[in-house]
Formats: C-alpha cells, structure tokens, sequence
C-alpha cells in the first residue's frame, strides 16, 4: 500500500503540472470557437489516461463505443468520481454539462465554462431553476448538443445506493431525443476526497440508447434500471481484480453522497 500512496502522489504532482501547462496553452483559444477549447480539454484527458497506466497502473477500458449515437443526444452518465467530468465529454462532438452556478465564478476556468457553453443552475432557486435549466437545455440540444447529465446530482460512491433525481426526465422530454445511458466504475480507482489512485482496470461502458418520447415514469426505471445492473457487474469486477493486485478491496465510503 505504501508503493501505492508513492505512486499517487507522483501522479498528483504530475497531473496537476499537466493542467496548469495546458491551461497556459489554452489562453488564446478565448479568442477562438469553442471548438479550440475543447481540444485543449481533451488533451488534458488523453495525457492522464496515459499518467494513469504508466504512474498508477490503471488501465481504462472503453466498452460499447459504437453504440454512441450521432447528432443531438441525452447522455445520463453515473458519477462516481471527477475523472468521469473530463474524459466523457471527448467521446462527444458539443458536450454540454449542467453545472452549479459557484463553477462559473472561478477564475478563468469559469470563463472556460461560459466559453464551452457549459449550463449553469442555481440550486436555490428551486422550481424557477428547474424550468431555466430545462428551456436552456432544450436549446442547446436542438441546436446539436449532447446533454451530460449525472442523474444522482454529485458523486456517489460504489457500493452506495442509488439516488436518483427526477428532474432530468424533464430534460429528456422537452429535448425529444435518444437518450444513452452510460455505467463505469471510476471511484474504485480515483475515489472521492482522497488523492490515492489504485491499481486494476477502469470500466466505461455505454449502454443501448432508449428512444425518444418514452412516458416519464418508464423511462425513469428503465434509465435507473440498466445504470445500476451494469455499473453493479463492472464495480463486482473491479473490486476482484484490486483483491488480485493488492490483496484486498479498499473501502471507498459507500454511504452518502
């Protein structure tokens, strides 16, 4: 474990001297379209893919890749940890995340947010925050964005139950496009509030797209339904393949958010 804590510090520093750099080369494109941006972004992205197998031997295995439609898109991703916030969006031709209003006010990563078209809510508001969310949304997806959603709202940990949110069956009905599903397993290896990273395999996989126009209430079971049995299976998986590596499964906090 003591190789593993060395490993992750390693990977910190180096993570974190990745980001500043790219973030000192992404200055001018605020000049440019988006587009520029979010290359800068997905950089970023495929260099700590690499730090992560080389520094902590975690190896990222994308699964169902095909199955990602084209044109405007719903994706409801579960979130277990940041890594997740980073990588997905380059699997995407004009990701879009719903975010809390605070992100926007940091210093010029805030701008980057503004620039890339990121949606911005205001969790106080209530329902007059809701029904903003859902016409900006509606919007952006219309024009050709892909809508990330984390329908749990923050990070859960594996192993914690699920708590899915229904506002973003909302989204989905006033969007009137595919919606996919995505399962991973990302806080077995980039946990929440701890900067260990730990060995095995990272797990994405995307799910078989649900149509458009489905009633609310089915589409809420069947989104909830297939996340949790496939984020399940991979988790079980994972935690097999860290008591083969390491000797045991470390304990992530699987209760609360």
């Amino acid at each position: 474990m003591f190789l593993i804590f060395l490993r992750s510090l390693l990977f910190n520093v180096l993570f974190y001297t990745v980001l500043v750099c790219l973030a000192i080369v992404a200055l001018p494109t605020f000049a440019l379209p988006p587009r520029a941006m979010l290359t800068v972004a997905q950089w970023w992205a495929k260099a700590t893919l690499v730090l992560m197998r080389v520094v902590c031997n975690i190896k990222v295995e994308f699964r169902g890749v095909e199955k990602i439609p084209q044109g405007p898109l719903v994706i409801v991703a579960k979130h277990q940890s940041f890594w997740e916030t980073f990588v997905l969006p380059g699997f995407f031709e004009r990701p879009i995340f719903i975010l809390k209003r605070q992100l926007m006010q940091i210093p010029v990563f805030g701008q980057f947010l503004v620039k890339t078209g990121m949606i911005a809510i205001d969790r106080k508001a209530g329902v007059k925050a809701l029904l903003d969310m859902t016409r900006r949304a509606r919007e952006a997806v219309r024009a050709g964005g892909q809508l990330v959603i984390f329908p749990e709202g923050t990070r859960r940990a594996p192993g914690a139950p699920p708590d899915y949110k229904t506002g973003f069956a909302q989204i989905y009905s006033s969007c009137g496009v595919q919606c996919l599903p995505i399962a991973l397993n990302s806080g077995l290896f980039w946990p929440r509030r701890t900067f260990m990273r730990y060995p095995g395999t990272l797990v994405v996989e995307f799910l078989d797209p649900l149509p458009p126009g489905l009633p609310k209430d089915e589409f809420l079971s069947r989104v909830q339904t297939v996340i949790e049995d496939a984020t399940s299976r991979i988790v079980e998986a994972g935690r097999k393949e860290q008591e083969r590596l390491i000797g045991s499964s470390p304990s992530y906090g699987a209760s609360g958010s």
